[in-house]
């Protein structure tokens, strides 16, 4: 199983990889620091990757647990509950973007993080890459 930790804070939330091609390219630049947006209940930070995966796969409705990928923005999204453009409790995103991993942990950990703080995004095991980039490519 392959798995990822984001942590954000004091907070940490592990991620099981999904079998697809965000998924694995994600997997290959880890570790990696950016700073968070916030929009609603849903976080979203740049994603240094140097070559966008084409996929066709789009979804604009997260189910809770769902960490997803935004193509054309190059960012990672997770959320936790609505967004402006929810109905009801529903996750409603702006734009289609693909599902790579599954949250173990319940990322209603991130409920109290704000715009402008740092994320790390790391293997969860001790095979750890080394230099940390950042989302700019540094």
């Amino acid at each position: 199983m392959n798995m990822l930790s984001v942590r954000i804070n004091e907070q940490q939330v592990r991620l099981v990889l999904r079998n697809n091609q965000i998924a694995r390219a994600i997997a290959d630049i880890v570790p990696f620091k950016a700073r968070v947006r916030r929009w609603g209940d849903t976080l979203m930070f740049d994603c240094p990757l140097p070559v966008i995966p084409q996929t066709n796969i789009g979804e604009t409705e997260l189910s809770p647990g769902d960490v997803a990928f935004w193509s054309d923005g190059s960012s990672i999204i997770m959320g936790f509950g609505p967004t402006p453009l929810s109905s009801g409790r529903e996750i409603r995103l702006a734009h289609p973007s693909t599902v790579w991993a599954d949250a173990l942990d319940d990322l209603a950990a991130f409920a109290d993080i704000r715009t402008g703080c740092e994320v790390e995004v790391d293997l969860e095991t001790d095979l750890k890459h080394s230099p940390v980039k950042t989302a700019s490519g540094q």
